[in-house]
């Protein structure tokens, strides 16, 4: 989903020997593994068996609970102990006090969601200052230390959609459903789609609307700009988790809800990979989707946390499980787990992982 979207036992402590790794780097014998160089492992939970504290950015779009329902899954299939998760409810200095409350219990390890890619760097200083190790999931923060980011190249996923758009529309107004521009999921997704636009397909006139990964927002504000924009021909909507519902509610009332095929259908590109947006590809209603991987988010989060704990680094480069970890601006590292264009023609692959939850 978007950006936006949305600590545990004793202090970990330095103990051990350090250990110097003499000739090639280690490699990982776990699954989803890559090279990695080693580093001390810490005191007590320095095995990776320490709790680790694990906090949602919201619960209200379905992205996020079928990522919440994966956590402790695979928490389990990657020997993590992981306490119940916590939820910030969209709130981002509610997501700071959710950090603090955690450490304060002693985790000693953290996986978070951040909401907002500048205000969690406050979370990151607090960990930091315990020696307690991050995960961050989904969304990078602009600054901080953790671990690992793992998240999907948002990039991708707004010019998958201009590209989707661009070849089923030849010209013509098309909206763009944007997420919280405070996340980098915004950011990237927005900039990505108008570039790609601009470069590729100068016909296309993009009308734009910040909605902040909020259902309401952006029912108001479609509702008003097709009230002006009556011709519009394609919508990108940067979280179908939270913009599927009223975005379809809103056509629907204004008779401008067409089947794929029909004349006048709009041409509709979603993010997020989640059951109800197979189903509209299905209906007809919408016409392709990016899935975004949250079984994997949730698998390589708790894969990263414990290598953390043991006191695991990485390096950029290819992993052994379908991605790359890429060094950000901020020198950052961030495994960039693929996320499929999904249409008619794929829609019911098995494979999904859409299409293996109720």
């Amino acid at each position: 989903m978007p950006g936006r979207t949305v600590g545990k036992r004793n202090r970990i402590q330095s103990v051990g020997t350090v250990v110097t790794a003499v000739g090639a780097a280690l490699v990982l014998a776990a699954c989803g593994s890559t090279k990695d160089t080693a580093g001390s492992s810490g005191g007590e939970g320095g095995d990776g068996t320490g709790k680790v504290g694990v906090i949602l950015p919201l619960l209200t779009s379905p992205f996020w609970q079928s990522y919440n329902d994966y956590v402790p899954k695979m928490a389990k299939s990657e020997g993590v102990d992981a306490l119940k998760t916590v939820n910030s409810n969209s709130d981002p200095s509610q997501q700071i006090t959710d950090i603090n409350n955690e450490l304060n219990l002693g985790v000693k390890g953290l996986v978070v969601a951040p909401l907002d890619s500048a205000a969690i760097e406050a979370g990151l200083d607090q960990a930091e200052r315990k020696g307690v190790p991050v995960v961050a999931v989904d969304v990078a923060p602009d600054k901080g230390k953790v671990a690992m980011v793992v998240r999907a190249n948002n990039v991708s996923y707004g010019e998958k959609a201009c590209q989707y758009l661009g070849k089923q529309i030849p010209s013509g107004k098309v909206v763009q459903i944007m997420g919280d521009l405070a996340s980098v999921n915004g950011r990237d997704r927005s900039e990505a789609f108008r570039a790609c636009v601009k470069k590729n397909f100068p016909k296309l006139k993009v009308l734009e609307i910040p909605a902040k990964w909020e259902s309401d927002t952006a029912a108001s504000k479609l509702d008003t700009l097709l009230n002006a924009n009556p011709d519009i021909k394609g919508i990108y909507m940067q979280a179908g988790g939270v913009y599927l519902a009223p975005t379809l509610q809103t056509l629907k009332s204004k008779g401008m809800l067409k089947k794929a095929g029909a004349a006048g259908h709009i041409t509709i590109v979603s993010n997020d990979g989640i059951p109800q947006e197979y189903d509209a590809i299905r209906k007809g209603e919408i016409d392709a989707t990016v899935s975004q991987p949250a079984d994997l988010y949730a698998k390589y989060g708790m894969y990263y946390i414990k290598a953390a704990m043991q006191g695991k680094t990485f390096e950029p480069g290819p992993t052994d499980h379908d991605s790359t970890i890429v060094k950000l601006s901020s020198g950052i590292l961030e495994d960039q787990l693929p996320a499929p264009l999904v249409t008619k023609e794929n829609v019911d692959d098995p494979e999904l992982w859409g299409n293996t939850v109720k």
